[in-house]
């Protein structure tokens, strides 16, 4: 089983937890990863491109020239798609990009992502991760004491107001509670910054 070391909010190891194998320990699965945050990413597109056809230009309602003896191409609209300022044909319109996957498919990715960083060594155990006061000097004392540098990604059992707001406007660092986590999310994270509680919670889930 893979065994992580567990800090305090002061930085100080206060014991060791080991991880269940089958949460923290399978082989990433590479493929399925990709899938799920190419997912994650699709179902966060807007879809709100839209472009013009020739019926929803403005002008172009007179014909350019009359139908025969010019020696012209014969128009009906100076709107049509080969003009200049014409309409756009089979351009994008309003969609929503939304699909799903397996229940399978998510499970393994999220899987194949927590095993991932636990065998990076990117994991760090929080014993008791909240914050008495909502004070975003204190927080960056704190994860300046676990050695959190770049990107982190803080995860509670339970949405813990003084967390959320105290990180809230430190650049590359990001909140959730464990049964929102996504592969998107931890895969993006230099630092898995997890508390103890929401490690059991995982493991009592997925395990």
């Amino acid at each position: 089983m893979p065994t992580v070391a567990v800090f305090d909010m002061t930085g100080k190891k206060t014991g060791e937890m080991e991880l269940n194998e089958a949460v923290f320990g399978i082989e990433p699965n590479v493929p399925v990863m990709h899938a799920a945050v190419k997912n994650y990413l699709a179902n966060h597109r807007q879809g709100t491109q839209s472009t013009l056809t020739r019926a929803e230009v403005r002008g172009g309602g007179i014909k350019p020239w009359r139908q025969k003896g010019t020696g012209r191409a014969r128009q009906g609209s100076i709107r049509a798609p080969q003009w200049t300022h014409g309409g756009i044909a089979f351009g994008p319109k309003p969609r929503s990009y939304n699909y799903k996957l397996t229940k399978k498919t998510k499970r393994l990715a999220l899987l194949s992502a927590l095993s991932a960083k636990a065998a990076a060594g990117e994991i760090i155990v929080i014993d008791g991760l909240d914050m008495s006061e909502i004070k975003t000097k204190n927080f960056v004392a704190f994860l300046k004491a676990v050695d959190a540098k770049g990107k982190s990604l803080v995860v509670t059992p339970e949405v813990r107001t003084n967390v959320v707001r105290s990180a809230a406007n430190i650049p590359g660092v990001r909140t959730m509670i464990a049964s929102t986590l996504n592969v998107y999310e931890i895969l993006g994270a230099d630092k898995f910054i997890i508390d103890k509680a929401a490690v059991e919670k995982l493991q009592e889930v997925y395990a």
